[in-house]
């Protein structure tokens, strides 16, 4: 090249790719409880746009009770693994991801759950509503959740 005084013209073309995860159901109720007992529901994650294989994190909301106390009743587990996969054709395995619900006090949530691949990008919000205030009587009590469905 140094002999050669021509210029060369280097055309470079691509597609941005950002990872992203869908959920199916893209949101979840957890049914109420008694007190310490534990609600339990299954999500399937389905990534999307991965260019490597990645580790999926779950950042679980803490919550404050009423008198001050933080606590987080929620836990995540992920039977099959939490390692995001890609086939030889690009596309990533799903991952499933079970998570339950435990509390000694009764409480509402509606929030988000944050999963995070290893490269720290914040890949999506899981919307999530747990109510656990029934004290289970020996008449029955119906449990109103419509106002707060409409909110997701």
């Amino acid at each position: 090249l140094t002999h050669n005084p021509s210029q060369y013209k280097l055309t470079l073309s691509g597609t941005l790719r950002s990872p992203k995860i869908n959920f199916h159901p893209p949101f979840l109720m957890l049914m109420p409880v008694p007190l310490d007992e534990e609600s339990e529901a299954v999500v399937t994650i389905i990534p999307q746009e991965f260019i490597r294989q990645s580790r999926i994190r779950v950042k679980l909301p803490e919550l404050e009770l009423a008198d001050g106390t933080k606590t987080c009743p929620f836990s995540v587990q992920f039977p099959e693994g939490q390692d995001i996969v890609l086939s030889s054709d690009g596309t990533a395995n799903e991952l499933i991801c079970r998570i339950s619900f435990r509390s000694s006090k009764p409480m509402s949530f509606l929030g988000d759950m944050l999963f995070i691949d290893q490269e720290e990008n914040s890949c999506s919000h899981f919307k999530l509503l747990e109510q656990q205030t029934i004290v289970f009587l020996p008449c029955t009590h119906t449990w109103h959740c419509t106002t707060l469905i409409k909110k997701l």
